[in-house]
């Protein structure tokens, strides 16, 4: 019989990301694959449901709308800092992440929207909220 992806492997694969349009995010296809621990939050669930059931050499392509995919894009999450209120130690841009600390000293990243002399306008969002995505996926190995 052959073995398949569970919720709880440890799997070898080759994937590539894309928004809708097909526009490349990241991709494995041309390195070494990568290796996972499905169940231990280093892929998203929704990501990680399509993997199940598949097994070693299968290759397959899912098309994921924005709320089966990272969610829908909150605007509560988008949020305006005042600049002192910035992590002191990094080089704020437009379009950077910063990487905050929680009070619970969990990190958090946002994407610096807007930024200007006095604020910056951080977006706590995944970056691929609210946007379909590709999610191409080729299993190497079940370990």
């Amino acid at each position: 019989m052959t073995e398949k992806v569970k919720a709880d492997s440890l799997v070898t694969l080759h994937y590539r990301l894309a928004s809708g349009n097909d526009q490349a995010l990241v991709s494995t296809f041309d390195g070494t694959p990568a290796t996972l621990q499905l169940g231990n939050g280093e892929l998203v669930p929704t990501l990680e449901a399509c993997l199940e059931g598949l097994a070693v050499g299968e290759h397959h392509t899912f098309l994921l709308e924005a709320e089966q995919a990272f969610g829908p894009h909150s605007p509560e999450l988008v949020q305006r800092l005042s600049r002192a209120d910035l992590p002191a130690d990094g080089n704020v841009e437009v379009f950077s992440m910063i990487e905050f600390s929680g009070p619970d000293g969990m990190h958090i990243a946002g994407l610096v929207r807007e930024l200007d002399a006095d604020s910056a306008l951080i977006d706590f969002n995944h970056p691929l909220a609210g946007r379909d995505v590709r999610f191409e996926v080729e299993i190497v190995g079940i370990l």
